[in-house]
Order: C-alpha cells, then sequence, then structure tokens
C-alpha cells in the first residue's frame, strides 16, 4: 500500500466528521475560514509542521502551543478538534487533514479549484482577471485561487486545475526550448 493511500486513508475520515459535525452545527462556513487560515499559517511555517510532526515533543506542549497560536483567533469548534487531533496523535497529519477538508467542501459547494504557482506576488486586479478567465475556461460559477510562490519559475506562471496544468512560465518555456534543441 502507497504512503499516498494511506494518510488518505487516515485524513478522509477525519475531514468527513469535521464537515459532518460542523454542518450539525451549522459553522460550516466559520470552520473553512478557520481550517484556511491554519493550513496557510502551517504551510508559512516548517518549524510549526516539524514541531507537530515530531512524536518526541508531549502532547500537553502540542496542546499549549496550539492554543497561544489560535485559541482567540478560531471557533472553539475548530479549537477542540486540534485538541482531539493532538489526543489521537493524529496531528502529525493536521496539515493533510485540512487539504482533504477543503478539497471535500469544494466538491460539496461545487468550486473549482486552480492552483496558482508563480515567481512574484499578484495584484487583486490580477488574481480577479485570472479568475474570470478560469470560470470562462472550465464553465465553472466558482473558482477557488490557491496562489503558492515558487522562484523557480522566474517567471511567468503555472496554473494548475485538476489534471490540466497551463505552463506560461520561463522555465517551462527554457524547459521546452532545450527540448527542441535536443531533438534537433
Amino acid at each position: 500500500m502507497s504512503n499516498q493511500s494511506f494518510k488518505e486513508k487516515i485524513t478522509t475520515p477525519y475531514a468527513e466528521a469535521l464537515i459532518d459535525h460542523a454542518q450539525s452545527l451549522n459553522l460550516l462556513a466559520e470552520a473553512t475560514k478557520d481550517l484556511s487560515s491554519i493550513s496557510t499559517v502551517l504551510s508559512e511555517s516548517k518549524d510549526l509542521q516539524a514541531l507537530l510532526q515530531n512524536p518526541l515533543i508531549n502532547g500537553f506542549i502540542k496542546k499549549e502551543i496550539l492554543k497561544q497560536l489560535f485559541e482567540n483567533q478560531i471557533n472553539n469548534f475548530v479549537m477542540n478538534f486540534l485538541l482531539v487531533l493532538v489526543d489521537r496523535r493524529r496531528v502529525s497529519i493536521l496539515y493533510s487533514i485540512i487539504q482533504k477538508y477543503l478539497e471535500l467542501i469544494y466538491v460539496l459547494e461545487s468550486i473549482t479549484i486552480a492552483e496558482l504557482y508563480c515567481a512574484i506576488d499578484i495584484t487583486e486586479i490580477q488574481q480577479e482577471s485570472l479568475i474570470q478567465k478560469i470560470k470562462f475556461m472550465t464553465n465553472s460559477n466558482q473558482v477557488k485561487l490557491v496562489i503558492r510562490k515558487d522562484t523557480d519559475l522566474i517567471g511567468g506562471f503555472v496554473i494548475k486545475i485538476g489534471s490540466k496544468i497551463i505552463d506560461a512560465s520561463l522555465a517551462g518555456k527554457l524547459k521546452r526550448m532545450s527540448l527542441y534543441l535536443d531533438t534537433n
């Protein structure tokens, strides 16, 4: 069994249970917002991810750190979920659980997810323009643009929508050029 499918088997039930419970409390939108901000913090802090994944660090310490970081910034329901993950020794896959939760929410709400990889920050106007073009390309009513910075692209951008990839990066153009030159 691959590591990905093993992780998927663990993350899916937690994500589904979180969605069900959030719906029963009528907190789905708030939980989604809170989990998105936690995901952002985790993706920006490799130290926090390493701390949460370290089995040698006591669960009490992990709980205190999570409380200090998020207690007055997120809903109690989401905070309790984080603490349960610590108790069940699943906090090490928190980021994966949140990603699975968001993926399920986007499917539930019929939102197209587009990942944008770019070398520099883009403005709100550029983001809105891209969202409108992606809506047109995919015939979607709602598009969630997930922006990830990738300095290896040199310039331009790469958009990933499901299994489709649009590579308009300078690194991609140089790679295609080198492949063309190698075949001649």
